[in-house]
This record gives C-alpha cells, structure tokens and sequence, in this order.
C-alpha cells in the first residue's frame, strides 16, 4: 500500500508540473498555434485550391454544340436538320489560359508564403508586448514597494517629531500615484494577453503567463547580408511574378485576335421528297474591326505599371530594412545603456535617498526625486526594449525567419 500511495504522489505531482508548465505560453509555442488555428492563415490557404481551380478550367475546351431546325410546321412539307457543331481554338489560346493560370497557382504560394511571414512577425509582437506588459506590472508593483517603504519611513518620522506631516501627505500622494499606474498596468498586461491569444486564433485566454526571456530583439543580421537576399523575400518574387503574370496576359490577349473555327456536322431530312442529305459547315469570324487591340494595349500598360511597382517594392523595402536596422541599433544601445548605468545608479540613488531620510539627512522630496527618477528611467526603458522589438518584427515581415540566415 506504502508503494501505491507514493506512485500516486509522483503521478500527481508529474500531472501538476505539466499542468503549470502548459500554463506558461512559450514564443514557439505561440507561433506553432497561430499557424495551425489562425483564421486569416486558413483563409489565405484556400488561394491555393482556388488558384487550382483556375488551372484546371483554363485547360479545358470548349463543349460541342447540338442543335436542331425545323423548316416548315406540315408534316409533309417539313424539313428538319440535326447537326453537332464544335468550336476550335486557334491560335495557342488554350496554352495562354494555361500559362496565366499556371502564374496565378505562384502567386497564391507565394503569397501564403507572405502571410505567414506576417503572421509570425504579428504572434512575435504581441508575445513581446505580452512580455513587456508582464515586466510592466512587476515594475509597478516594485515601484509600490518602494513608495510604501517610504511612506512607513515618513510616517514614523513624522511620529517622532522630526519631519513635518507634508512629508507623509507626500508620501501618500506618491502611494497613490504608483497605484494608478499599477491599475494601468493589470490592465494593459489584459489586453496584451487577449491580443496575443486573438494573434494565435483563440478568443479566449489559455495561458496564465508567457515564458520570461529577454524582452528586446535578438541581434539582426547586418544591411549587407539582408539586402544580398533581397531578391528571395516573397513580397519582391511576388512583384517579380507579377511582371510574369501581366506578360502571360499580354501573350493571351494577342492570342484572342485570331479567331475560332467553328466545323459543325449533321443530317438534314427533306419530308417532302423523303430524302436525307449530310450536312458539313465550317465557319470563322472575319477580324474586320475587332482585332482585340484595346486589350492588349490595356495588358501591356498593366505589365509596365507591374515593372514600375517592382522597382518600387524594391526601393521601399531597401529603405526599410535600413531603417529598422537603424532603429534597432539605436534602441538596443539604449537598452544597454539601462541594463548596465541608468537602472542601477537610479536604484542606488532611491536606496540612498532613503536611508539619509532614515538618518535624517534628507528630506522627502529628495527620496520622491529619486524614486520618480527610477519610475522614469524604466518606463524609457520599456520604451527602448518596445522599440528593438519593433524594428525585430519589421524585419521579420520582409525576410521572414531570421533564424535561416
């Protein structure tokens, strides 16, 4: 009985740990939902079977055509002809549907392959947001610490008679203050958590927390190695397939100037000679005044524009992969600059503070003075890490997964 009940101990215990750890939502973990259960995800999917769709009916040729005619409503005198006409493309036409449509199953690759690129750039977003929401409360709720510390110390000195009651009205105002923030603060890490979970295709909240890591963006590969794969980021082989696309219209198009074969077979039947006669046709259009030329001109300004926005694609993303690297330098200098200077000389400067109060050196407004520059600097500090974070997700929408390079 001893060994069943100490079994069920660690059975519980192991179903316990599971139970916490599956509370804690992790970046991979976030990023693995969004693609399996995110909804525009899921929709832009169905681009590849529409495009499909596409392909396949742009194969296909045209159906045969039966008809019947009846010369003469009296039985005796009437004439009726039966016939089975088909229509044959000239020209490459069925080729050129295909080729367009050929174009158009790429573009719906490439541009799921897009979407998700920007869906993992968002789910990032929103688990850093949720991340920085989290240290923002924990900030808050230290800034309470501190503020309450220095409403005990103010009140006792108060007390003894040795400070005046400002200092602890101060002291409550400063109290005060601090909670207002760390109302703000539950709720922005609310709001933070209920995007992310809408960011991964939940309407509900089904974790308790996102896994602590560091809450600024990962080192960036440099400008050159960004822009020396430029060419392979889905927006620009979207706008390069686009230039494609409008040339396989072009070719369909002129295609369309030639016309179409009619041939049609039949039998007609004389009732007043009762005699039966083969009937064979054939017939085209004369391209007299419509040579389609309206839209291959049309087709061929729209490959042009296509080139024209290729060129712009490339000079936007060129400009904003070199701003975002700016960005993120300049944002994780800063952050730097916290972790190793601002942060600790302003805590040393709130501690110090305090004990003189303590000791009687100080007066309150120097341990206000340095507690809100402490609230401050890490409320730029936020600022800064949000910042990295956000020149991190520019990126990421352009070239996707850093972690391939």
């Amino acid at each position: 009985m001893a060994i069943s009940v100490r079994t069920l101990l660690v059975a519980a215990l192991w179903v316990a740990a599971n139970a916490a750890q599956a509370q804690t939502l992790t970046l991979d973990a976030a990023l693995q939902t969004a693609f399996a259960n995110n909804p525009d995800l899921a929709a832009a999917l169905w681009e590849i079977d529409i495009a499909q769709g596409g392909r396949q009916q742009a194969g296909l040729i045209p159906n045969p055509v039966v008809s019947w005619d009846a010369e003469d409503t009296r039985r005796n005198s009437r004439t009726t002809s039966i016939k089975l006409s088909q229509t044959l493309e000239l020209g490459g036409k069925r080729g050129a549907r295909i080729d367009v449509a050929a174009r158009a199953q790429d573009a719906a690759a490439l541009t799921l392959e897009q979407r998700r690129n920007v869906l993992r750039a968002e789910v990032i977003e929103s688990y850093y947001g949720a991340l920085r929401a989290q240290e923002r409360l924990d900030l808050a709720q230290r800034s309470m610490a501190l503020a309450e510390r220095g409403l005990v110390v103010a009140n006792g000195r108060v007390s003894a008679g040795k400070s005046s009651p400002v200092e602890a009205t101060r002291a409550q105002v400063q109290v005060s203050e601090i909670r207002l923030e760390l109302n703000r603060a539950r709720i922005g890490l609310s709001d933070a958590y209920r995007r992310l979970a809408a960011r991964t295709g939940s309407a509900a909240i089904d974790f308790e927390a996102v896994a602590t890591q560091n809450t600024s963006a990962p080192a960036l590969p440099g400008a050159a190695q960004l822009l020396a794969r430029l060419e392979q980021t889905a927006e620009l082989r979207l706008a390069e397939l686009s230039i494609v696309q409008n040339e396989a219209s072009v070719s369909l198009e002129k295609a369309q100037r030639i016309p179409d074969l009619d041939v049609s077979i039949g039998s007609q039947y004389d009732a007043s000679v009762r005699e039966r006669v083969n009937l064979v046709g054939v017939s085209m259009p004369i391209p007299l005044f419509n040579r389609n030329q309206g839209n291959i001109l049309a087709a061929s300004r729209r490959t042009d524009q296509a080139r024209d926005l290729r060129n712009a694609a490339e000079l936007r993303l060129r400009t904003e992969t070199r701003q975002a690297l700016d960005l993120w330098q300049a944002a994780i200098t800063e952050v730097r600059a916290f972790n190793q200077q601002i942060l600790p000389a302003a805590q040393s400067a709130v501690d110090s503070a305090t004990r003189g109060f303590e000791m009687g050196k100080f007066n309150f407004l120097d341990v206000l003075d340095a507690q809100r520059t402490l609230i401050a600097a890490r409320t730029q500090y936020l600022t800064a890490t949000a910042q990295a974070t956000d020149a991190w997700v520019r990126i990421e929408r352009i070239y996707g997964d850093l972690a391939r390079f």
